[in-house]
């Protein structure tokens, strides 16, 4: 007795899900975080280090803004307390440049780097100072880092905590202590984007009027000395002939005011021509 035996079937290949890419889109906006599970994947794993290297980042941040801000804030009465106080601020946009690229790397945040400050283009070494000193960047960096100290502490301790004893909900965890991280640089890291945008507008435009009217200037200096100005010469200079033939030679004295008359035409007419370049229309 034989016994037919079924052909396999052909397995279907089985299609697994891919998890969105985590990061920023191309339009500048974050991208949804995978969805939280017990198993601990690649995002988990960043999350988990984020929190683990916010003790260490928040003691840095703290004693700098304790020691080197605290110290030219109380010496502002002296010579050396503003530039010491202004050279702490800039020390504070870099450690936020920091902070954003680590926010960046690993909760895959979308932040924006602030526009540089102009300080080039500041006239002098007071006014530049001036400018790190009212820059709101380096305030909110300054506040971030003075905040973060208590934060780290919790962060650092719950994190490396739960690696042993809650290990099955860490990832729970870490996804909600990393929210409030995420809050915390999107409410003092990030530029103030309509601000900021509005601020290089106007350094653009007002580079561009200064250039426009510092062109416009030469050219009606240029047309003035090349045309109405060698035409007034000339006509100066025949008036004067024609004064001097005036009783010898009428009739060519007579000459020379007719064309004397028309140069004064032809200047009159540049110089209105100069007149519609002051008031071009904008």
């Amino acid at each position: 007795m034989t016994v037919s035996k079924a052909a396999p079937t052909a397995a279907r290949p089985r299609t697994v899900p891919v998890s969105p890419a985590v990061g920023p889109d191309a339009a500048g906006r974050d991208e949804p975080l995978p969805r939280v599970r017990f198993a601990y994947d690649p995002q988990t794993w960043k999350e988990i280090a984020h929190l683990l290297t916010n003790l260490p980042m928040a003691l840095v941040g703290f004693v700098y803004v304790m020691t080197v801000l605290f110290t030219g804030a109380t010496l502002t009465l002296t010579v050396v307390g503003l530039p010491l106080l202004a050279l702490g601020l800039l020390g504070a946009r870099l450690m936020g440049r920091f902070e954003r690229g680590r926010a960046r790397m690993l909760l895959a945040v979308r932040v924006d780097e602030p526009s540089p400050l102009p300080l080039r283009r500041a006239g002098n070494v007071f006014q530049g100072m001036w400018l790190v000193l009212k820059d709101p960047v380096a305030w909110r960096t300054v506040l971030y880092d003075f905040v973060r100290l208590p934060w780290g502490i919790l962060t650092f301790t719950v994190t490396l905590v739960s690696l042993f004893v809650l290990w099955p909900v860490l990832p729970f965890l870490a996804r909600g202590l990393t929210l409030a991280d995420r809050a915390m640089v999107r409410a003092l890291l990030c530029p103030s984007d309509e601000l900021e945008r509005r601020i290089a507008e106007l350094e653009s435009d007002r580079g561009v009027v200064v250039d426009t009217a510092a062109a416009d200037l030469r050219r009606i200096e240029r047309d003035l000395h090349d045309g109405a100005q060698a035409r007034l010469v000339n006509l100066a200079m025949g008036l004067g002939l024609a004064k001097e033939k005036l009783l010898e030679d009428p009739d060519a004295a007579s000459v020379m005011v007719e064309e004397a008359h028309g140069e004064v035409k032809l200047a009159l007419q540049e110089l209105r021509d100069l007149a519609r370049g002051f008031i071009r229309p904008c």
